[in-house]
């Protein structure tokens, strides 16, 4: 178990290495785009999404959605940093780069998508509200489904006609049913599972690499196209994402771990899902920016989970010192 559970904590690092294979052998990740489930018609991108959203409902219980209601002002202020800070930053930093309109609309796309369940695991790595991060994650892939169709039809509407009804039949087949059947197989198995949620985060992690590596290896000549512009404007994009979310759960007073929750949530989206819609919906070009945002979310929030774990340290270092001096004070 401890073995998988490193595994799943190393996924920034599997995200990395997946890029760099899948840009010098594309052929390695391709086919996990373009191929289908032996002996059926479902495509291996949508299986792959499904079973993630899957193993998502599994770790959820009804606790979960009644836990929500016991702490409604942390979870709403954190939903709706999500959908108003991300979106609105997505369209802006698309149109000051002016990318072209079929990067923008993937970078309008991927910005007004979920949480990813990743942040979950920056989160505790960050020593963050963990509790608060998977309620988060719960209420902005639910939300999602209507949310992300139409924020996405809103800001992108002067680029081309987004079909937000289309999206959100998608967002039913692939987010919404696997995670309620999901939640429903935890409630009749419970304590029956335990495997299958130990194994369920590193295959989550294995598809997310393999979908983002698929779209770096199908998409190589485009990054080269528009490196200079494309790169760095979604580094931009989950950079002020992290440091907005931060920033707001501090201007709304909460505590220092749901503020590192807030900045997680807010800035890392689930990449996957936003290829999968910008694949069936738009065009292959605009996948390109949902997976460079994998690859940029992943490096910047374990970054930040390392420097909070390790400044945390610092702090019970200093407070631990600190005790001691005023025991040795009272002693003399």
């Amino acid at each position: 178990m401890k073995i998988l559970a490193t595994c799943t904590n190393l996924f920034w690092l599997w995200t990395i290495i997946g890029v760099v294979w899948a840009w010098f052998q594309p052929s390695a990740f391709t086919w996990f785009l373009t191929g289908v489930v032996p002996g059926t018609e479902i495509k291996l991108l949508t299986a792959g999404l499904g079973v993630i959203m899957l193993g998502m409902g599994i770790t959820l219980s009804w606790a979960d959605f009644k836990a929500v209601l016991k702490t409604p002002r942390q979870v709403f202020l954190g939903v709706a940093a999500q959908f108003l800070i991300m979106p609105l930053l997505g369209w802006s930093v698309a149109s000051l780069f002016d990318l072209e309109p079929m990067l923008k609309l993937g970078m309008i796309l991927v910005s007004c998508c979920p949480g990813g369940t990743a942040s979950n695991v920056i989160c505790y790595l960050a020593r963050a509200n963990v509790a608060l991060s998977v309620l988060m994650t719960m209420c902005s892939t639910f939300l999602a489904v209507v949310l992300t169709p139409y924020l996405t039809k809103f800001y992108a509407s002067a680029i081309l006609q987004v079909d937000a009804g289309a999206m959100i039949w998608s967002m039913v087949t692939i987010v919404l049913l696997p995670v309620v059947g999901g939640v429903l197989i935890n409630h009749f198995f419970k304590g029956k599972l335990d495997k299958v949620k130990a194994v369920s985060p590193v295959i989550s992690v294995l598809v997310i690499v393999l979908i983002v590596g698929g779209v770096i290896g199908l998409q190589k000549n485009s990054i080269v196209e528009y490196a200079a512009t494309l790169l760095p404007a979604v580094f931009i994009l989950h950079a002020l994402g992290f440091a907005l979310g931060y920033l707001t759960a501090k201007l709304l007073k909460l505590e220092e771990r749901s503020c590192r929750t807030v900045s997680v949530e807010v800035g890392m989206q689930n990449s996957g899902l936003g290829s999968k819609l910008a694949k069936d919906h738009f065009s292959a070009l605009a996948m390109t920016p949902c997976a460079i945002s994998a690859l940029y979310h992943c490096m910047i929030g374990s970054l930040l989970a390392a420097y909070w774990r390790q400044r945390e340290v610092v702090e019970d270092e200093a407070s631990e010192e600190s005790s001691l001096l005023a025991t040795v004070e009272v002693a003399e």
